[in-house]
């Protein structure tokens, strides 16, 4: 896997699906140590205005409001931390491509937009894709690999 650019140091550039972030944020596993990645530096995150609007109304769910009190955090904090660690892009305009689910498209489209080298995602019509312009779209453990191959 190629790298890129990024504050000085080279990392590959990398979009994080909501339905990944979310355990990210909240739990250990994968998606937790993705997001130590992040902090690491040795990948940097892009997210876009949509894509963090998604992650609030996650967030927001009252499935969610248990593990965010026993975690002594709130969904703002969440969201604050979370914005720290991306990069905003405007998304690139595509057509419809994930039939049934118009969140999976402005993934790709701020993966196209951030030139991403791998879409994350646990999303099974997203992943069913394989690809997407070239960028392989695989779940968390998938792609923790694929960096440590890379870095």
């Amino acid at each position: 896997m190629p790298r890129a650019a990024g504050d000085g140091n080279a990392s590959v550039r990398v979009v994080v699906d909501t339905n990944t972030l979310v355990p990210g944020l909240l739990w250990s596993g994968p998606p937790h140590q993705l997001l130590n990645a992040v902090r690491e530096r040795r990948i940097t995150l892009y997210s876009s205005t949509a894509l963090v609007a998604e992650l609030a109304e996650v967030l927001a769910r009252e499935q969610f409001s248990r593990r965010l009190r026993s975690a002594n955090v709130s969904a703002i904090e969440l969201l604050s931390d979370s914005a720290q660690l991306a990069r905003l892009v405007i998304p690139a305009e595509i057509g419809p491509t994930v039939t049934g689910d118009p969140d999976d498209d402005q993934v790709l489209a701020c993966a196209l937009a951030a030139e991403a080298q791998v879409i994350v995602s646990g999303d099974k019509r997203l992943r069913n894709l394989k690809t997407y312009q070239r960028m392989p779209i695989v779940g968390a453990g998938e792609a923790l690999a694929m960096i440590q191959q890379a870095t």
